[in-house]
């Protein structure tokens, strides 16, 4: 296709994916209780060859031609990294150092009981033909361990928004763990990447590249970008040239993490921990959030979905062993955040909901797994069951967090009462969502 040929097909996509993201994030919203960044990954998946593809696929294929994913990807990398920096920005480092002992218990537990099923299933799942040619068991249950050790961190952090808890410790606790948690899965896929054909180096340059960041990030990077904040509090407002200046530094800290082998969205969630809190970071989130989730973040669900096939999983033989990844991701990494959140000294309700937010895998899932294939680590019909935890684990982390903490605890008083500051953040977490 020509550029010019390109770029009508681009704009007809995009008005075609976000009307889809945002009518099916409606629809969840308005009849489940979800929130619309469920009803957009499933979004993708209609959009795909699953559902669109399967249906209609003259027109599917004439609407995503091949020559367009190419652009479908770059916005889909910035929107992703664009919204973990959203995230970044309401973190609180605060509870984060309240809570370290109990977040790095949770998180460290979250990991270790998904790696021993991974241990567990992946000689069977390479006896499926499940995993590319060239894959040894080792480096397939590293794979599947990073995978369903993985944690919804843009999922975990909308939930946290959305039912007020940003500012409680459950909230601060609940990020803290996946924030360690997902810094440990990439590190653990860089591994696989180097003992696939990428050499040592690749493993290297991204675990010490990653911690060298984040350590200048968190110390010099820290006092370099204090003067933003005054600037923000000089004039009581955001304006363009600052606006320019944050997003500058916003896509250079995503090029640090991706040149380390690390992954873009890192360097925008470290960004966003460290901005100087106040009117900088207040006003950045509502001039750069609507943007980055109305317009960038359906294009990272349609991409993923665009290679989601769920007609592969078409045998009583591949329906078994997707149960079986299912129960096994449920059970290991809910039960064990649930059972570490309890020995650090967190009550019962409080630890389920822990468990039942650390369990979503969403984003972060499609992330890791898209990766996984187009390295040629997994095949397409390990990358769609992959596809199907990832929505299923999703779609419960909502409800089951609601019927085990937050009613509860919104009866007891518990979540108390925001202060204005917090129910702005609050309006601009969750916008543009349908008003509730």
């Amino acid at each position: 296709m020509t550029p010019a040929e390109l770029s009508v097909v681009f704009f007809l996509q995009m008005a075609v994916i976000i009307a889809v993201c945002r009518a099916t994030g409606w629809l969840v919203k308005r009849f489940f209780d979800q929130p619309q960044v469920v009803g957009e990954m499933i979004a993708g998946v209609l959009l795909g060859p699953s559902l669109f593809g399967l249906l209609a696929p003259d027109l599917q294929h004439m609407l995503f031609p091949k020559e367009s994913k190419a652009v479908l990807y770059v916005g889909a990398q910035m929107g992703v990294g664009l919204y973990m920096f959203i995230v970044g920005l309401g973190f609180r480092a605060d509870h984060f150092k309240s809570n370290a002992k109990s977040a790095a218990a949770v998180s460290l537990s979250g990991m270790a009981a998904p790696f021993l099923v991974a241990v567990a299933i992946a000689p069977w799942l390479l006896s499926q033909g499940l995993f590319g040619k060239g894959i040894d068991t080792f480096q397939a249950a590293l794979f599947m361990g990073a995978a369903i050790s993985i944690t919804a961190f843009p999922m975990l952090a909308r939930i946290i928004h959305e039912r007020g808890l940003s500012k409680t410790p459950l909230g601060t606790l609940s990020l803290s763990a996946g924030a360690i948690d997902d810094a440990g899965a990439w590190s653990v896929l860089a591994i696989v990447l180097a003992t696939f054909g990428g050499g040592a180096g690749v493993a290297i340059k991204a675990i010490v590249g990653g911690l060298a960041f984040v350590v200048f990030m968190l110390t010099i990077g820290r006092k370099l970008l204090a003067p933003l904040g005054r600037w923000a509090e000089r004039e009581g407002k955001v304006s363009p040239s600052l606006l320019g200046v944050v997003v500058m530094l916003f896509m250079l800290s995503a090029w640090a993490m991706d040149a380390a082998g690390i992954h873009a969205v890192f360097g925008g969630f470290i960004l966003g921990t460290v901005l100087p809190r106040g009117v900088l970071t207040r006003e950045i989130k509502k001039q750069l959030e609507p943007f980055a989730v109305v317009l960038l973040l359906p294009m990272f669900f349609t991409f993923s979905g665009l290679h989601t096939q769920l007609t592969m999983v078409n045998s009583l033989g591949l329906v078994a062993v997707t149960l079986v990844i299912l129960a096994g991701s449920i059970l290991a990494k809910g039960g064990a955040c649930w059972a570490a959140a309890r020995l650090t000294g967190q009550d019962n309700a409080t630890a389920m909901g822990i468990g039942a937010l650390m369990n979503a895998r969403g984003l972060m899932e499609l992330i890791i797994i898209n990766i996984g294939l187009q390295k040629g680590i997994i095949g397409p019909a390990l990358f769609s069951m992959l596809v199907l935890m990832a929505i299923i684990t999703t779609l419960m982390a909502s409800p089951l967090f609601e019927l085990v903490y937050g009613r509860k605890a919104r009866e007891s008083g518990q979540l108390g009462a925001l202060n204005e500051d917090e129910d702005e953040d609050l309006i601009h977490a969750s916008a543009p969502a349908p008003a509730r």
